[in-house]
C-alpha cells in the first residue's frame, strides 16, 4: 500500500508538473528600435540580433535543402542569378537595398543571402515552379469603422516551423519623409506586415495561384513602400500601380475604410467579398476576383484555405455579430474546423504555425496588438506610437 501510495503521488507530481510547463506562455515578442538612414537601421538590425540571424538562416537553408533536395547554397545562387528584382527595388524602393547591405554587414552572412531571404514569397514561386504545392495558411481581414468600433486590420500571420522563436517587432523611427512604423518581422528580415503613425496598415496572403515575375517588386518591398505613405490615397495608388513580383492578398485599412486587393504579375483586382457592405473584407490563400492564373492551378479546390475563407465568412457575417476588438480576437483563435483552424499552434510534426497574430487599431492614434505565436497560446501585447515624425 505504501509503495501504491508512493507511485501514485509521484505520477500526480509529475502529471502537474507537465500540465503547468503545456500552460506556461511564450514571452513577448522583443522590439527593436532602428533608426537613422537607411544602412544603418539595417546595420543596427543585423548587429542585434547576429546569433538569432546565423542560427535562423542555418534552419532557412536546411528547409530549402530538404524540400528541393539540393545543396541549399546552390538553390539560392540560382534564385539570385536567375532573378531580376534589383532593378524595381531601386526604382521603387532603393533605401531597402541599403538596408540589406547594412543588415549583411551587421549580422555577418553574405550579401547574397540576405538579399534573397528577404525575397521569401519569391522564394516560393521559384520553389513552386518545381514542385506545385500548396503550404501556405494565412489568414487575414478588415473591419471598417462602425457602430462605434475603430477599423481593425488583423492577420493570424503563418509561417513554416523553422521561423519559430525569431519574431520580432521592429520599431521604425520616423526618419525625414518617412513617418514612425511598426512592423512585424523576424531575425534578419525586413519586413512581414505593419502600420505607421499615420493611421495606415495593411496584412498580406500569399496567393500563389496567380501570375507571378521575376522582374516586379518583391512583397517584404511592397510592405515597406505602402508604409511609408502619408494618406490612404498615395498607399491604394502605390499597391495598384507598382507591377508586382508575386501573387499576393493586401488588406489595407486607414481610420474609416478597408480594401482588399489581389495582385497579380499583370494585374490588381479589388475583391469585396459582400458587395453590398464594403466595410468587411477577409481573405485566405486562394485568388477569388483575378483570374491572372497559372496553368496549373487552373481547376485546383484549394479546399484548405476555402474552409478558412468560409470559417472567417461565417464568424464576420453572423447574424446580430458586434464587431469590435472581441469579436476579432476570438476570429483569429478559432479553430471550428479541427484539421484546418484559422489557428495554428506550433507542432513538432507540422510544416507550419501561427508565426503571430497581430491586430492593427486604425485611427488618429493607431496601435498594435500581438502574440507571440499562436494566440490560443499567447496573450495581445499592445503597443502604441510616439506621434514624434519630426524630420531628422
Amino acid at each position: 500500500m505504501k509503495n501504491f501510495t508512493t507511485l501514485f503521488l509521484l505520477s500526480l507530481f509529475v502529471a502537474t508538473n507537465a500540465q503547468q510547463k503545456n500552460t506556461v506562455k511564450p514571452k513577448d515578442v522583443p522590439v527593436i528600435e532602428l533608426s537613422g538612414k537607411p544602412y544603418d537601421r539595417g546595420f543596427q538590425l543585423g548587429q542585434t540580433y547576429k546569433t538569432e540571424t546565423a542560427a535562423l538562416y542555418k534552419r532557412w537553408k536546411e528547409d530549402l535543402a530538404n524540400s528541393l533536395q539540393q545543396d541549399a547554397d546552390s538553390i539560392i545562387d540560382d534564385f539570385y542569378q536567375n532573378t531580376h528584382f534589383q532593378a524595381a527595388l531601386q526604382k521603387w524602393t532603393p533605401d531597402l537595398l541599403d538596408e540589406i547591405k547594412g543588415l549583411a554587414a551587421g549580422s555577418g552572412q553574405s550579401y547574397k543571402d540576405v538579399y534573397c531571404f528577404q525575397l521569401m514569397d519569391e522564394f516560393w514561386v521559384y520553389a513552386n515552379k518545381k514542385m506545385h504545392g500548396e503550404k501556405h495558411h494565412c489568414s487575414g481581414l478588415g473591419i471598417a469603422a462602425q457602430d462605434g468600433n475603430p477599423t481593425y486590420i488583423s492577420q493570424n500571420l503563418d509561417a513554416p516551423n523553422y521561423m519559430n522563436g525569431a519574431q520580432i517587432l521592429i520599431h521604425l523611427v520616423a526618419y525625414k519623409n518617412h513617418p514612425e512604423q511598426y512592423i512585424l518581422s523576424a531575425a534578419g528580415l525586413l519586413a512581414l506586415n505593419g502600420v505607421n503613425a499615420n493611421g495606415i496598415g495593411l496584412t498580406v496572403n500569399t496567393l500563389m495561384d496567380l501570375q507571378a515575375s521575376d522582374d516586379g517588386l518583391p512583397v517584404f518591398a511592397m510592405i515597406r513602400g505602402i508604409l511609408k505613405q502619408k494618406n490612404i490615397k498615395d498607399a491604394l495608388a502605390f499597391v495598384q500601380n507598382v507591377k508586382h513580383a508575386s501573387g499576393q492578398n493586401y488588406i489595407i485599412g486607414n481610420a474609416d475604410s478597408v480594401y482588399d486587393f489581389e495582385a497579380s504579375s499583370n494585374k490588381v483586382v479589388r475583391y469585396i467579398p459582400d458587395p453590398k457592405n464594403p466595410k468587411i473584407v477577409f481573405h485566405t490563400n486562394h485568388a477569388v476576383a483575378n483570374d491572372d492564373i497559372k496553368p496549373w492551378y487552373k481547376g485546383r479546390v484549394y479546399k484548405d484555405s476555402r474552409i478558412r475563407f468560409d470559417a472567417i465568412k461565417n464568424r464576420l457575417e453572423a447574424k446580430n455579430v458586434n464587431l469590435n476588438v472581441a469579436t476579432v480576437e476570438t476570429t483569429l483563435r478559432s479553430k471550428d474546423d479541427a484539421n484546418t483552424p484559422i489557428c495554428r499552434p506550433f507542432g513538432a510534426n507540422e510544416y507550419v504555425f501561427t508565426f503571430s497574430s497581430v491586430i492593427f487599431t486604425l485611427g488618429k492614434n493607431p496601435t498594435v496588438q500581438l502574440t507571440n505565436g499562436s494566440p490560443d497560446q499567447a496573450d495581445y501585447v499592445l503597443h502604441t506610437f510616439n506621434n514624434n515624425n519630426k524630420k531628422d
